[in-house]
């Protein structure tokens, strides 16, 4: 291909984008799990329409775009485009599939003054917002790269990109989406994914992991209305105190070792070598958090960090019910407590096994006899990437250092896209591209989440060179 024309492309096409992404990060589309009347409200429609009428309009030969809504489902997209020549790859067992949601994380306390979720904001090369890298730039990415393929004069095989919306959910419709559409799609040779993320903005960072994930709301009740502290307390045992000894039979408190045995798995010595390496050239990954100051992480080990949050259990508490706001909690021994658990598993870790063990642990011997409850469970599956091939090793290095400069390096990723362990169950012979523009401080699902601009128009000049290169390996 032309690298100039591939440069070019992408510049002028991410110049039209951005002012499109301004407009979907001010409609307020989150997932279904944060948002139960999402269909009556219309946000997740208007950001539907946002999207496809930006695709229908590029000069994409033989480009198809479709919205479809199977019944009670959220909606997805879906795009064809036909190979650029009949002989290379242009059946469903040679299709290049792209993936990508446009579905968000709730708004989220601490942003900035004058940023905001549903506010966009352009300063220097970061277009902060909610969902603008996680992952409303994925669709637009995509159709770049394959715009700049021909732009270029390269080759591409059958192209099927992928939108869905419920993502951020657990990606709870694809499953039947994915069935409804087994022949559109067909046999991937190449699944490119744009939901991951990169550890800096110098190179394409390549993910050969990701965790699974594990979920429920873990109730006690004690009594059966509020009682004063005075009367009652010393008697009538705190249900956070319950939680607490709860909480203690799955995580050590002091280390935060999760302690149920089926969450844990023996660490590839692949995968613990290219921990070790890629520690080894960027240092320690915990160094870029925004820690108060004299906080320190977990653990201070580089390579250690990276294992942690890749081929380790973790648990995260993150939502409470039956605690009223400080400035109104008065001298009341509370007669329910709820936190929701958010467990990461390691990437070969089955999310059933997972519940099923946690369920038992949580809900056996209540103590002083509650009523325990973990419920509202949900799970999704962790990934592994299988062995790469020897053409698309190549293929990722020669982008990065066409798009950046830097040959590409790979990590395991601490984040779960449920679709890619969907699929690599489903295709276990098709290599994988996952990769991302969310950077350590690009904060997704956080405050100030933002899109580095510049990283994401150079990585769909990657994308467009990995499809050229696929189209060409024969």
């Amino acid at each position: 291909m032309d690298d100039t024309r591939v440069h070019d492309t992408c510049a002028t096409a991410w110049d039209g984008i951005v002012p499109v992404l301004h407009d979907y990060i001010a409609i307020p589309n989150v997932s279904p799990d944060f948002d139960a009347d999402w269909r009556e409200h219309g946000y997740m429609a208007q950001a539907v329409d946002l999207i496809e009428g930006w695709c229908r309009a590029r000069p994409i030969p033989g480009l198809t775009v479709e919205v479809h809504e199977l019944p009670g489902r959220t909606p997805i997209i879906l795009m064809e485009i036909p190979a650029s020549d009949p002989s290379t790859g242009s059946g469903p067992d040679d299709t290049v599939l792209i993936y990508g949601h446009l579905d968000k994380q709730p708004e989220m306390e601490g942003w900035r003054d004058g940023l905001g979720p549903w506010t966009p904001v352009l300063e220097g090369d970061r277009l902060y917002g909610r969902g603008g890298a996680d992952d409303g730039y994925a669709a637009f990415a995509s159709l770049t790269a394959i715009e700049a393929v021909h732009a270029a004069g390269g080759v591409h095989a059958r192209c099927v990109v992928l939108i869905e919306a419920s993502e951020e959910s657990g990606s709870t419709d694809l499953a039947a989406y994915v069935e409804e559409f087994a022949d559109r799609i067909g046999t991937p040779s190449l699944v490119i994914c744009l939901d991951s993320g990169c550890i800096d903005y110098e190179r394409m960072w390549v993910t050969t992991s990701l965790r699974g994930m594990a979920e429920g709301i873990l109730s006690v009740d004690i009594v059966t209305e509020g009682l004063h502290s005075g009367d009652a307390s010393g008697m009538v045992p705190s249900s956070f105190r319950i939680i607490r000894q709860l909480i203690e039979r799955v995580e050590d408190s002091v280390t935060g070792e999760i302690l149920v045995p089926e969450l844990h798995t023996e660490i590839p010595t692949g995968r613990a070598a290219e921990a070790a390496s890629t520690a080894a050239e960027i240092g320690a990954l915990a160094d870029h958090y925004p820690f108060v100051e004299g906080a320190r992480p977990a653990t201070d080990d580089p390579t250690d960090q990276l294992l942690a949050r890749t081929w380790r259990p973790t648990l995260s508490t993150v939502g409470a019910d039956g605690l009223p706001p400080t400035n109104r909690a008065g001298n009341v021994l509370r007669p329910r407590t709820a936190l929701k658990l958010s467990f990461r598993l390691p990437p070969t870790v089955h999310p059933d096994v997972a519940i099923e063990a946690l369920t038992k642990v949580l809900t056996t011997d209540a103590p002083y006899g509650a009523q325990v409850s973990f419920d509202h469970v949900q799970g999704a599956p962790g990934w592994n990437a299988p062995a790469t091939a020897e053409w698309l090793e190549s293929a990722m290095s020669t982008a990065s250092e066409q798009a950046f400069g830097r040959p590409a390096r790979s990590f395991g990723e601490g984040g779960t896209i449920p679709f890619m362990g969907m699929l690599g169950e489903a295709f276990p012979e098709a290599q994988f591209l996952i990769t991302g523009v969310l950077g350590p401080d690009a904060n997704a699902h956080g405050p100030n989440e933002y899109l580095h601009v510049p990283t994401a128009r150079r990585l769909s000049m990657a994308v467009a060179h990995v499809l050229d290169a696929h189209g060409r390996r024969s």
